[in-house]
């Protein structure tokens, strides 16, 4: 199965506004609810595609693809969340993310998700706290709850959505590269 690419284009002033008092972010589902990420960590958005397993990773890395000659390891955000695994289906995607630590470089990763929504736009007045849960539950995921018309979604600190161990672990994987004629990555090379 050809894999279609479905690329962001993060220079453009509609996008990157800076005088707009909204921030965007993507809304996705994953595993029946609603979610955001700041669009600005989004890179591109691709059809789910047959990933390479990666021995001794936790459950929730789904494994590695190859995009472009770089290996980009993908995993379920519902998973890692503690919801179910995904089960892929005809709107399942990969939404490629820029990671960000303070001990690491910016890496890519891919979550796989149930589907994408909308571009959306929320006034920063409109984003609530994370609940606190007064410790018992770890939040530090959450950027904070967006309400969107009458409801609020969870908007993620996707850079926190991996604990600093994982990350590492993921960047290990990452210091391969493949070579750019690899028949996997010759559907993502045509489709742009």
């Amino acid at each position: 199965m050809a894999r279609q690419l479905i690329t962001l284009n993060l220079q453009s002033t509609e996008v990157l506004d800076t005088n707009s008092n909204r921030d965007r972010y993507l809304s996705l589902a994953c595993a029946n609810e609603v979610f955001g990420i700041n669009i600005l960590q989004v890179k591109e958005i691709i059809e789910y595609c047959d990933l390479t397993p990666i021995p001794r990773m936790p459950v929730f890395i789904r494994g590695a693809l190859n995009l472009r000659g770089q290996v980009v390891p993908v995993l379920d955000l519902s998973h890692r969340l503690d919801k179910e695994p995904t089960e892929v289906s005809s709107r399942s995607c990969i939404v490629i993310v820029e990671l960000a630590s303070d001990r690491t470089e910016e890496m890519e990763v891919g979550l796989l998700i149930d589907a994408v929504h909308k571009v959306i736009d929320i006034d920063p007045q409109d984003i609530r706290p994370a609940p606190s849960f007064d410790g018992a539950i770890n939040t530090d995921f959450i950027h904070g709850m967006g309400k969107v018309d009458d409801n609020f979604i969870i908007l993620l600190n996707i850079d926190r959505v991996l604990s600093l161990k994982d990350i590492t672990m993921l960047s290990e994987t990452q210091q391969f590269t493949v070579p750019p004629d690899s028949s996997a990555d010759e559907s993502a090379q045509s489709a742009l």
